[in-house]
């Protein structure tokens, strides 16, 4: 029979091999849970973006390993500095940035003594878009200012004009944004639908479309779902949001994101859809995982 210090010994090492087994199992079990999100696909209907700008507070070498993950394949709203980090995570950037100290949402293609500047700017982004290989460059109306609809319409397009020819060599299209002017950009002008529709048909080029955001667009608006099957030749790219506070996409907001996806795949879009709310919740990338989910159709 053993002494008490070989009972002791014997015990000891029993419970060394215990709690090596149970540390293995659950290393196991990490690494299989790490491997199974990594081999989770997205159905392929839609084609996957998220807005950088909604996590400025998550470094954007993180933001791409995480939205890698999660089965995206691109980060909107990068300016050329960024552009490395995209690629090195084998993503696009579906929409290029175009706002700087000086040119931007209220300042924009709708004021003649603009145009100079702006085409120099542009010309430039055309350049470095193209030269990454990436497919659109944003742009933007500017504010009123006083200035009535019919011309700053005739104004944007006399100055866009200048460039397209340089952005269809380049194989860039030139997209101007959508947004509200209800909420969030009070007096912008390119605030509904059928102004971007005539600003597109006012510069007759395919390489000019416009940036349909849901979440502007509803609170303009609405009829979501008609007006982009009515408009749908003239979108080139989409952004989400949840309605009203544009945070995410979930059960919390008044948008059925799974219809107006389904809306959209059935005209035959193959470009982008990019997250563009701001999470509320502390895990944020979990909110971006929820909202690529629910629009997952």
């Amino acid at each position: 029979m053993p002494d008490k210090n070989s009972r002791r010994d014997m015990i000891k090492k029993a419970a060394a091999l215990a709690f090596a087994s149970t540390t293995l199992s659950s290393l196991t079990n990490r690494v299989m849970a790490h491997e199974e999100a990594m081999d989770e696909k997205l159905k392929g209907n839609i084609n996957h973006s998220v807005c950088a700008w909604c996590y400025n507070d998550i470094p954007l070498e993180e933001l791409c390993k995480s939205s890698k993950n999660i089965g995206l394949q691109s980060i909107d709203l990068l300016d050329p500095k960024d552009f490395a980090t995209a690629k090195k995570y084998d993503l696009t950037c579906a929409m290029v940035a175009s706002i700087n100290k000086d040119w931007g949402i209220n300042k924009g293609w709708n004021r003649v003594e603009h145009h100079d500047k702006l085409v120099e700017y542009y010309q430039y982004l055309i350049d470095e878009t193209a030269k990454a290989g990436f497919p659109n460059l944003i742009c933007f109306s500017g504010n009123r200012e006083g200035l009535d609809d019919e011309q700053g319409l005739k104004n944007c397009a006399q100055g866009l004009k200048r460039i397209m020819g340089y952005a269809e060599k380049k194989k860039v299209t030139i997209v101007m944004e959508l947004l509200n002017s209800k909420i969030n950009h009070h007096d912008y002008q390119c605030d509904h639908t059928l102004w971007g529709v005539e600003l597109c048909k006012a510069i007759g080029d395919e390489r000019f479309k416009l940036l349909y955001d849901i979440y502007h667009m509803q609170i303009m608006e609405g009829d979501v779902i008609r007006t982009i099957q009515d408009y749908h030749p003239y979108i080139a790219h989409y952004h989400t949001g949840g309605v009203p506070g544009r945070h995410e996409i979930d059960e919390t907001q008044e948008l059925y994101y799974p219809a107006i996806m389904k809306a959209i795949h059935d005209t035959g879009f193959k470009g982008f859809v990019a997250q563009e709310f701001v999470p509320k919740r502390a895990d944020k990338i979990g909110s971006l995982k929820q909202g690529v989910e629910i629009c997952d159709i």
